[in-house]
């Protein structure tokens, strides 16, 4: 406990305003940690602070700023006052900019004179999130933010200026449900040389998208497209491809084998069936082992196929072989009713694998089992070719399966060899 004197004699070596003799930095880092609407109120503090708020590089409106508001007044009043405010009293760049969980807005002429704002004070980051039943149509000054660094944009159109040459100072990129060309998209990314991580979330439809980035280390595409080219991303370490909707007949072949040469340092692959259907369309006969091993892989992922299609176990058999230093397989099978893979094609699954030693494979998990033949074929493979296996997590599909099936397909799996003598197999029957 703190005796009187003491406590004066503290008081009495501190200066008269502690908040305002604060270094500015200090200061500033405070304020960015703050929801806007404190940041302001932080003005009354003292003089020194009044106009602190008005500096801050970083800028959020988002629904805790709307929630805090006088919700008396609309809410395009509201947004209407805040933007007025910014634009009139702040100074200095803004370096970071968020906007989201815009609703009942009129018309976005007022968000048009915020990006112009924006565009002329050194924006690096911005979000803008806008709702999915009125799209945002971004002005002209958006594109020539020459500073931006990292970029997200939901619920926007985008239609470039014919002088827009990229963002040439773009790291990361992130398009959810905009309106974009394919060729406006290609072009986009292949003017942000310094682009690393790059993420597309598009439900309409392209056709083919180009990615030539020579910096991109990460992709994670979730659309409906027919053709994505990865032809210039040497550095390129996780790709997740997840296709809506099923690849036209009109496609063509594609060379499956060799769809991975442009990126062999990959270490992170997550497949849909509907991608891995894609990137073999047209390949009926595919080769064992890919034309170049992924020697930089160690995690697969492969969710919703179905290992009784032959247009989805054979990928998915050529990917296995041709990682030898996987560490982690997740696999989601889709049990869906399909021709089964003809018993000459499951027998000769062994005899594939006669050359393939999964050296580094640690953890292995099947999620949907129902005791298909491919199903535990691959099973019996993984534990029979994985020296250093710790775990492998076995989740039958409980809907689709009777308990009587399940415990026989544990009774199968019991007995199968396996190479690690730590490996540990769970097997959730449900009983």
């Amino acid at each position: 406990m703190m005796l009187p004197n003491d406590k004066n004699l503290c008081n009495a070596s501190l200066p008269p305003d502690v908040l305002s003799n604060l270094p500015e930095n200090v200061l500033d880092d405070i304020l960015i940690r703050m929801p806007l609407r404190d940041a302001v109120r932080s003005s009354i503090l003292s003089k020194k602070w009044r106009y602190y708020w008005c500096r801050l590089p970083e800028l959020t409106l988002d629904q805790t700023l709307w929630d805090t508001t006088d919700q008396s007044i609309c809410f395009v009043t509201r947004l209407t006052d805040i933007i007025y405010h910014l634009l009139a009293l702040h100074v200095g760049p803004i370096t970071k900019f968020i906007l989201s969980d815009i609703a009942n807005l009129g018309n976005y002429s007022k968000i048009d004179n915020l990006v112009l704002f924006l565009s002329k004070n050194g924006i690096q980051h911005l979000v803008l999130q806008f709702p999915k039943h009125k799209p945002y149509k971004l002005p002209s000054s958006f594109f020539t933010c020459s500073r931006m660094s990292h970029l997200s944009l939901h619920h926007c159109s985008i239609q470039p200026l014919s002088t827009f040459t990229g963002f040439s100072e773009l790291v990361k990129l992130e398009l959810c449900e905009v309106t974009i060309s394919s060729e406006m998209l290609g072009s986009l990314i292949s003017h942000s040389q310094l682009l690393e991580k790059l993420v597309l979330q598009i439900s309409s439809i392209l056709d083919h998208i180009q990615i030539d980035a020579p910096k991109l280390k990460s992709f994670d595409f979730t659309g409906n497209i027919e053709l994505i080219s990865l032809k210039k991303v040497p550095f390129l370490l996780e790709l997740s491809l997840f296709n809506t909707v099923a690849p036209s007949p009109e496609i063509g072949q594609h060379d499956f084998t060799k769809y991975f040469e442009s990126f062999p340092n990959l270490e992170h692959l997550h497949l849909d069936y509907l991608s891995l259907q894609l990137l073999a369309a047209g390949s009926y006969d595919i080769a064992a082992k890919l034309s170049s091993p992924l020697n930089g892989l160690k995690c697969l992922c492969l969710s919703d196929i179905c290992l009784d299609e032959l247009a989805e176990l054979s990928p998915a058999l050529c990917l296995i072989r041709s990682s030898p230093y996987l560490q982690d397989i997740q696999i989601k099978i889709d049990n869906v009713e399909l021709l089964p893979v003809p018993d000459d094609v499951v027998n000769e699954i062994p005899s594939s694998f006669s050359d393939v030693t999964l050296r580094h494979l640690r953890s292995v998990k099947f999620e949907g089992i129902t005791g298909k033949r491919p199903e535990m074929e691959l099973v019996k493979l993984l534990l029979a070719k994985s020296p250093m296996l710790v775990r492998m997590q076995i989740q039958p599909d409980i809907e689709n399966g009777s308990v009587e099936t399940r415990l026989k397909v544990l009774t199968e799996i019991t007995k199968f060899p396996r190479a690690s003598p730590k490996a540990q197999v769970d097997y959730n029957s449900g009983v």
